[in-house]
């Protein structure tokens, strides 16, 4: 089983969401990986033992991360990361264009979140049936979460729609979700989805986008699929 964690992370220009499949026997060790990272940060800076490792509070020092300097937090993120990486994990990230898909269909454009996460979804199908697995999928808490769970019924019955439609065979029960404080893992995909986010944004300046570089390094072998959708552009 591939125990597979989603989150959204977005600005005014993209929205993205990623999914961290993780098989199961991976998945208590990778948690207590990050565990020993907050522990160690816990014992180096005076961080909580219970701080969550949240992406944007880590880059911008808000919550449990204010008052840590950046260096430092920095750190912990490059840990976080390493951690990642070492494990059999894979991620798949799935991005739109958000004036893009408002302007090509102009009142009829669905919502960003859910365009983007039946991209995600389809993805996450055809890895899982390229490993012979079944996959179950545990989201950050998000709105609407009765029609997102409606939309996946539909998806198996009918098809993602779009032009690679995909009826979904390998995504087992239903669409799970859980508060990110509770699960180091939903943590870890957040750590991973906002630090892609940063990538694309335009006009970073050239230490920080040194970092972010350096940092992705540590997870992008373990990318499966990654892909921004233009809707006013080619299809991919």
């Amino acid at each position: 089983m591939l125990l597979t964690y989603v989150d959204e992370s977005f600005t005014a220009r993209t929205y993205w969401i990623g999914a961290l499949l993780v098989p199961d026997a991976t998945a208590m060790p990778l948690s207590e990986a990050l565990d020993q990272v907050v522990t160690g940060a816990a014992k180096s800076y005076g961080l909580p033992v219970d701080a969550e490792l949240h992406g944007y509070d880590i880059f911008h020092g808000r919550r449990g991360w204010k008052g840590i300097p950046p260096r430092a937090r920095i750190a912990v993120y490059r840990a976080a990361m390493a951690a990642v990486g070492a494990h059999d994990v894979a991620i798949i990230l799935r991005g739109v264009r958000r004036a893009q898909l408002a302007k090509r269909y102009a009142d009829s454009a669905r919502p960003a979140h859910e365009v983007v996460l039946s991209h995600v979804l389809e993805r996450v199908d055809g890895y899982a049936a390229s490993r012979g697995e079944y996959a179950l999928v545990i989201a950050d808490e998000v709105h609407d979460q009765a029609t997102h769970r409606a939309d996946l019924s539909r998806y198996r019955v009918s098809g993602t729609g779009g032009y690679r439609s995909r009826k979904l065979t390998k995504i087992v029960d239903t669409l799970h979700f859980a508060p990110s404080h509770a699960s180091r893992l939903v943590q870890a995909v957040d750590l991973v989805t906002f630090l892609f986010q940063r990538l694309d944004l335009p006009g970073t300046d050239a230490r920080a986008a040194a970092v972010n570089e350096q940092l992705w390094g540590l997870v992008a072998p373990r990318c499966y699929h990654s892909w921004c959708w233009d809707p006013m552009a080619t299809q991919s």
